[in-house]
């Protein structure tokens, strides 16, 4: 399943998120390559703890007979969530159905999709934060007692007919773990939050889709490519077949350190990683605001994108790399932004003053 959240606003330099190339969301032309996606646990690369647990949760379920606890994935995107939903389907052998939370809008529409699953199924909700809250509270006895309470009728004739569900694992995956209510929280019996992979592991990750994809690439430059790719294995695919293109047309196919240096320089992706619109985040709270702080809100209508693709998209790596302060009272640009982007920070900038 593909994250289906695409946000269609146009930066101040007149881009669009949906082309730019390193937004996490799978681009219109360029689906994410479902055969570069692990098929079982084992081929899984990186996020060594969570594989570890998984693998013990899933074994335990298949040696009961049971089906597969409740799943919580969190993280930014990119990082595997869809991939793990599609290996604990095939790890369990059942089936898996996919949606996500802003396509179910009402109850029925819920109670379709689960009247529906067979007995172990796996039921896929991507986005599951943003799930109606009148439709949410029709999963709380479909997730802890496998029943579904359907009114039916109105007025003083409406009546309530409970009906029986077959045990099924609902698989959740969201980017904002903070927008689910606690009493949907708390039904998930497992709960991970992915991280953002080191490069170490995304070479290995581009060098597995480059055997996959038939191309040539020396290991400098699949190491570079993954310092670049903001520790995450969509972005670090989606490059490597930038410099597959490149490659093509200037090297007879082979990717090459140079090339890729050459490659990712015209593509505007610095040696931090950081894309044209991470650094016009910073230049924007720098230049325009003093440094900081400034709202999500004032910075949104700033740079002419949306507040959750700033929140969602590029806030955690930037937050990540030490470039950006998340404070009280707003977002704060951080002495190394100021060294990264090569301006001279004033004598006591406002990150000084926090």
């Amino acid at each position: 399943m593909q994250d289906q959240t695409v946000d269609n606003e146009t930066s101040e330099s007149g881009e669009n998120s949906e082309d730019r190339l390193v937004a996490p969301e799978p681009q219109l032309g360029e689906q994410f390559d479902q055969s570069l996606r692990p098929q079982r646990l084992q081929d899984y690369i990186g996020q060594n703890e969570i594989k570890e647990n998984l693998h013990v949760f899933i074994g335990a379920a298949i040696k009961r007979g049971h089906a597969l606890d409740h799943v919580l994935l969190s993280g930014p995107p990119g990082l595997g969530k869809t991939t793990l939903a599609n290996i604990f389907a095939r790890e369990m052998e059942v089936q898996l159905r996919s949606t996500s939370g802003p396509v179910i809008e009402r109850q029925g529409d819920l109670a379709a999709i689960l009247t529906n699953l067979d007995p172990g199924s796996i039921l896929f909700i991507d986005e599951i934060h943003r799930l109606n809250r009148v439709v949410e509270e029709v999963l709380y006895g479909a997730m802890e007692d496998f029943t579904l309470d359907i009114i039916i009728g109105e007025g003083p004739g409406a009546r309530t007919v409970k009906i029986d569900l077959p045990h099924f694992t609902l698989v959740g995956a969201t980017t904002r773990a903070g927008l689910l209510s606690s009493p949907l929280r708390e039904r998930f019996g497992i709960q991970f939050r992915l991280n953002f992979y080191d490069a170490e592991d995304l070479k290995t990750i581009i060098l597995r889709a480059a055997s996959l994809l038939g191309i040539e690439i020396v290991e400098e430059a699949s190491l570079e490519l993954a310092r670049r790719a903001r520790g995450t294995p969509r972005i670090a695919n989606r490059l490597l077949k930038r410099c597959r293109d490149f490659a093509d047309m200037e090297t007879s196919g082979v990717i090459t350190l140079p090339l890729v240096e050459k490659s990712l320089e015209r593509m505007r992706i610095d040696l931090e990683g950081l894309d044209q619109m991470d650094r016009h985040i910073l230049e924007t709270i720098i230049k325009k605001f003093g440094g900081g702080p400034v709202g999500l809100s004032t910075l949104s209508a700033a740079v002419s994108d949306e507040k959750d693709t700033i929140e969602d998209v590029y806030e955690p790596f930037l937050l990540l790399k030490g470039f950006l302060q998340r404070t009280p009272r707003g977002r704060v640009a951080t002495e190394r932004a100021y060294q990264h982007l090569e301006i001279s920070a004033p004598p006591q900038s406002q990150a000084d003053l926090l």
